[in-house]
């Protein structure tokens, strides 16, 4: 089963910024915890992230539902400079009520110099069927409301001046 969800919004920065900003700069200014969801404290073995192919070792803070450490694994699938990136989270060291991954995409699209259109998308692969009703209450109800949280995020870092950690 598969539950998508789907966000859009204005940024006031030069695309660039918008389309380097939510995969290039520091992870634990982005997802900065909520509810179930532990703050992101830094990440591992990122050597080459940014580039197709490459990946990371996301770390989290302790929280009521994670006991610190190891939180899972971002891949960069797809990476079209200034349009479009597509990762996939997986290899969750906590059972997130039985989804298997999280595939992101980001695409951005300028509308007039300084201001960039950004999509954001998420589609979250759930196995255990037994799991359909919590999986649906967690991707329609607790998802979209982190992904806003996340969006505003990655908006202070692309339309401040948030060095780019990554190439």
């Amino acid at each position: 089963m598969q539950f998508t969800v789907s966000l859009s919004t204005v940024f006031r920065c030069s695309l660039e910024r918008a389309f380097k900003a939510p995969m290039l700069c520091d992870i634990a200014r982005v997802h900065t915890g909520y509810l179930v969801m532990p703050k992101v404290t830094h990440c591992t073995n990122d050597e080459a992230w940014g580039r197709v192919g490459s990946s990371k070792r996301v770390i989290g803070a302790r929280s009521i539902a994670f006991r610190g450490g190891e939180a899972s694994t971002d891949r960069v699938l797809v990476r079209d400079e200034n349009e479009y990136w597509k990762i996939q989270v997986d290899d969750f060291q906590t059972w997130i009520v039985g989804f298997e991954r999280f595939v992101g995409e980001w695409r951005v699209t300028e509308l007039a110099p300084n201001e960039v259109r950004v999509d954001y998308t998420y589609t979250l692969h759930a196995g255990a069927p037994l799991l359909a009703p919590l999986q649906w209450l967690f991707a329609k109800g607790f998802w979209p409301v982190y992904m806003k949280r996340v969006l505003e995020n990655v908006r202070v870092l692309a339309e401040g001046d948030a060095p780019f950690l990554y190439a």
